[in-house]
């Protein structure tokens, strides 16, 4: 097995960083000009370099967009894989399950407009991206099942009661602005009270989860190329 030494290390962070630097300017002109409507060049720009420079670390668009898209699975299925191991009754885990969804698709991967357009990707990046897309709709579709089977939630489908609430938490970031009135923790708050009473059966109390939610480390996969 080949060793990673210190310096590839260290080169492999500074490069993350970089990516991660350029999503965030990427999501202000996502913002202002629409995604499909924004350019390699429109994204150098706002970051005042030349657009050379931009594809070192980005190939093409469809290339910034994957990446955008793996980063915020990554933190969402580490995100799931936390709460599972709580031990925290079905309705808490939710409850911080749809905050931290919301919190890291609008706060901690930059550029998140595009955590939605999975049909923009084309097919060298598509079944990939789905693969984990599902994998993580499984994670809170088997969370909400447990809380049926445990009496917690009342006798619905967990299916579409999970499609309910990814399609609610996902489309944050399509009106959330940094800055702005309330900030994403607040906004998650507020999104997994109203999701998860919406589910609770007759006499069950909401339990609001006094624990943080994790800094969510999320290193760039090797095999990402």
């Amino acid at each position: 097995m080949v060793q990673t030494t210190a310096t590839e290390l260290r080169t492999h962070s500074k490069a993350l960083a970089k990516k991660r630097q350029i999503l965030k300017a990427a999501a202000r002109v996502f913002r202002r000009k629409g995604l499909h409507a924004t350019g390699m060049r429109d994204i150098a720009a706002e970051l005042g370099m030349q657009v050379g420079n931009l594809y070192y670390y980005f190939e093409n668009r469809q290339e910034l967009l994957a990446f955008c898209q793996r980063d915020a699975l990554t933190g969402l299925l580490q995100l799931a894989a936390w709460a599972d191991g709580t031990g925290l009754p079905a309705s808490a885990r939710l409850y911080l399950l749809i905050k931290g969804h919301v919190v890291h698709v609008n706060e901690g991967t930059q550029g998140s407009l595009a955590h939605l357009e999975v049909e923009a990707l084309e097919n060298r990046w598509r079944p990939e991206i789905q693969a984990r897309r599902d994998e993580y709709e499984a994670a809170v579709r088997r969370l909400v099942a447990g809380g049926v089977t445990d009496g917690t939630f009342r006798a619905v489908d967990a299916k579409t009661a999970a499609l309910a609430i990814l399609g609610a938490v996902n489309w944050t970031v399509k009106w959330f602005r940094p800055g702005g009135g309330q900030d994403a923790r607040r906004i998650g708050d507020e999104f997994a009270e109203q999701l998860v009473r919406g589910l609770l059966a007759p006499g069950v109390e909401l339990e609001r989860p006094a624990i943080e939610l994790p800094d969510l480390a999320r290193p760039e996969p090797t095999d990402f190329n």
